[in-house]
Order: structure tokens, then C-alpha cells, then sequence
């Protein structure tokens, strides 16, 4: 898991989250996360904001009806991104979000990833409150080391 240092507000505009995005720690070694949980005034998980998300708001739906044909897509990426950056984060973000408790062993970590399609679990602590994330990248990390017989501590 990798403690929670930046969260978004429902109220935060795209361009705010992305910025936050860009800039977060993830670690000692790395800055900026593909997503961040969505905490209310008191603190509550009220959803997450993804990378996916932020390109689905750019890339209206509308657009996967269309035959587009000889359509030129010149520019457009760009005045969608502008014309939504100041749509709250409420508004496009994943309100059902797949939460573990901090004490879930790794194996059932892995299994709600597979079975829910996500990248990413929120880990709770006992109050409920989000202490961190779990990435499908560090638990790739922990199973290769077994597979390699690297020394690394052990999972539950």
C-alpha cells in the first residue's frame, strides 16, 4: 500500500485535479498517480478520479455513434480538453469505488482487481477513513519477487 498524501474534493474543477494529479507523490521516487480518491468535507470516500475518467469527459460519448469518415481530428483534443476543464470533479468521477481494509490479504486484493477490472484499491483503515492506495503495479511487484526468489518481506 502506498499511504495517501493528496485527495481531490467533489468541488475541485478538472484542471485543479489534473494538476494534482501531475504532481503527487507516490512514493520517494516517483511523482504524479494515474488516480486519486475523492473525499468529502468530513473525510469521506465519495469516489475516485482517474486518468480514464478525465479522458472520458474529453472524449464525449456522442463521438463512438458517429462515422466520422474523412473527419478531421486537427485541434479537437485540445478544445474538448479546454472546454472541460472547469467541470467539477463530482461530475465525471467513479462513484463505485472498490475499498479493502488495510488488513485484506494480498490474495484477496488481487482477486477483486481481476473480478472488478481495476487498477487500483482504496485501503481503509479500521475507522473507515482512506489510508492509501494498493496499485495492480506493486502487487505485480511483490508476486514477481516470489516468482524470482528475490528476498522482499512477506504478504499476508
Amino acid at each position: 500500500m502506498i499511504p495517501l498524501h493528496e485527495f481531490l474534493k467533489p468541488s475541485n474543477t478538472l484542471k485543479e485535479a489534473v494538476n494534482k494529479l501531475k504532481s503527487a507523490r507516490r512514493d520517494e521516487l516517483r511523482i504524479g498517480v494515474k488516480g486519486l480518491p475523492v473525499l468529502d468535507d468530513c473525510g469521506k470516500l465519495v469516489g475516485l478520479l482517474s486518468m480514464g475518467d478525465i479522458l472520458k469527459a474529453v472524449f464525449p460519448s456522442y463521438m463512438s455513434l458517429m462515422d466520422l469518415g474523412d473527419f478531421t481530428w486537427d485541434g479537437m483534443v485540445e478544445s474538448l480538453a479546454k472546454k472541460v476543464s472547469g467541470k467539477s470533479v463530482e461530475s465525471v468521477m467513479t462513484k463505485q469505488v472498490v475499498t479493502v481494509p488495510e488488513d485484506a490479504p494480498l490474495m484477496e486484493c488481487v482477486d477483486h482487481m481481476l473480478k472488478k477490472d481495476v487498477k487500483r484499491l482504496i485501503v481503509l483503515d479500521k475507522d473507515g477513513k482512506v489510508a492509501g492506495m494498493l496499485y495492480e503495479r506493486d502487487v505485480f511487484f511483490v508476486i514477481t519477487k516470489s516468482m524470482l526468489d528475490e528476498p522482499g518481506k512477506r504478504h499476508r
